[in-house]
C-alpha cells in the first residue's frame, strides 16, 4: 500500500511531544509522504515550522501561505517572508488560501483581496495552490475563474465539503478534489454521493490533522496514519481495489505537486 496525506498540520504544538512516533506510525501504515501545510502568524515564524520540518524529513513536504482566517495580517512584510520561504525546494505549494465566510475572522473584502494576491504570486512562481473555502463557494468560483484563462493556475480543493455542482465546476477548471475524514462521518451521505462522481485521476486524500479524525477513530487527535480509513471508504465508494486506489491517488499527488514518491 502506498498513500500520501496531502494536507496535514503536524508542525503544530499538538505533535510537539511525539512527532517521531507519529511519523513512524505514518510510514508503517503505508503513508509514504505527507504535505505539511504551514499556517499561523508569518512574522512570528509560525509558518516557518512547516518548512523546517520538511527540510529535516525526506518524507515531508511543505506549503506556505496566509489562511483566510488571518487575511487581516497580510502586508508587504508578510508577503516578502512568504516569497523567501517558497525558495526552499521542499515547499511544493502555496496555501492554504481562500475564503471562509463561516467564521469571518477577517473582513470578507480583505479575504478576497488577499486570496487574489496569493493566487497571483503562486502563478508567478509556478506553484499549485491549496484552496480553503467555507460558505463562500460563489466568490471562490468567481475568483478562480478570473485566473482560469491562460494563467496556468492549478491546485486542489482542500477538505472538500461542497455541492455536486461545485465539485463539477472545480473539476472543469482543472482542480483536484481532496477528501478528508468528514466524508466518513455517518451523516455525510450527500458528500459521499459527490465523491462517487469524482474521477479517480482527480482525487486526493488528506487528514487535515490534528482535526477531522475519520470514522472509526473519530473524537481523538487526528494524525497522518488515519488517512488510510478515508482512503478505504473512498475506494469502496468507487468500487476500486484499495491498493489501486492508493497508487492512483499517489500518482495524482505527484502529478499536481511535481514530486516523486518512493
Amino acid at each position: 500500500m502506498v498513500l500520501v496525506d496531502s494536507h496535514c498540520h503536524v508542525d503544530g504544538p499538538e505533535f510537539s511531544e511525539d512527532l517521531s512516533e507519529v511519523l513512524e506510525r505514518c510510514d508503517k501504515s503505508g503513508v509514504r509522504a505527507v504535505l505539511c501545510v504551514g499556517t499561523g502568524d508569518v512574522l512570528k515564524g509560525e509558518v516557518d515550522r512547516a518548512v523546517r520540518l520538511a527540510e529535516s524529513h525526506s518524507n515531508v513536504y511543505a506549503s506556505v501561505g496566509v489562511h483566510p482566517h488571518d487575511a487581516s495580517t497580510y502586508n508587504d512584510a508578510v508577503e516578502a517572508r512568504l516569497c523567501h520561504l517558497v525558495k526552499s525546494p521542499k515547499v511544493i505549494a502555496w496555501g492554504e488560501v481562500g475564503l471562509d465566510y463561516h467564521y469571518d475572522n477577517s473582513p470578507r473584502e480583505v479575504q478576497r483581496d488577499v486570496f487574489t494576491r496569493q493566487l497571483e504570486l503562486a502563478v508567478e512562481r509556478g506553484l499549485p495552490v491549496i484552496i480553503h473555502t467555507r460558505d463562500a463557494e460563489d466568490d471562490t468560483v468567481h475568483i478562480l475563474r478570473s485566473f482560469s484563462n491562460g494563467s496556468q493556475l492549478r491546485g486542489v480543493m482542500h477538505c472538500f465539503g461542497g455541492s455536486l455542482e461545485g465539485a463539477r465546476t472545480y473539476l472543469d477548471m482543472g482542480f483536484y478534489i481532496s477528501f478528508a475524514g468528514n466524508v466518513t462521518f455517518k451523516k455525510a451521505g450527500e458528500l459521499r454521493d459527490v465523491a462517487k462522481t469524482v474521477p479517480l485521476d482527480r482525487i486526493l486524500v488528506e487528514t487535515d490533522c490534528p482535526f477531522m479524525s475519520p470514522e472509526p477513530v473519530r473524537g481523538g487527535r487526528n494524525e497522518p496514519a488515519n488517512v488510510v480509513h478515508t482512503a478505504r471508504l473512498l475506494s469502496d465508494l468507487l468500487s476500486v481495489d484499495f491498493g489501486d486506489f492508493g497508487e492512483a491517488t499517489t500518482r495524482n499527488f505527484e502529478r499536481l505537486f511535481g514530486v516523486s514518491i518512493n
